[in-house]
């Protein structure tokens, strides 16, 4: 009977810390100031939409106002997209990124 040999070690590329880092890493929902929305009315999309408390679409559209911008929503890149897509339907300039954390 012949040797059986046994199959070659198979390598597998194995991903640099970063990238998996850079994977785990959610996306944010980014609302930027803008010379035309009310200060009310950005607090009241806050709350309409995302379902904020009135104190926490206040604090939140007033980050907006004093920084010119503020974090709205943090997950999963498509969901984030739908957010984006939602402040535009509601007159805000938003984008989304990578968050920082």
């Amino acid at each position: 009977m012949g040797r059986v040999s046994s199959p070659a070690p198979i390598e597998v590329d194995q991903p640099e810390t970063d990238e998996v880092t850079e994977l785990d890493r959610p996306w944010v929902t980014i609302v930027w100031n803008d010379p035309v929305n009310l200060m009310s009315y950005v607090a009241y999309v806050f709350k309409s939409y995302f379902g904020y408390a009135d104190e926490k679409a206040h604090e939140l559209m007033m980050k907006v106002h004093n920084d010119g911008r503020a974090v709205v929503a943090t997950g999963p890149r498509e969901e984030m997209e739908r957010h984006v897509q939602a402040m535009h339907e509601y007159g805000l300039w938003a984008t989304l990124q990578r968050s920082d954390a």
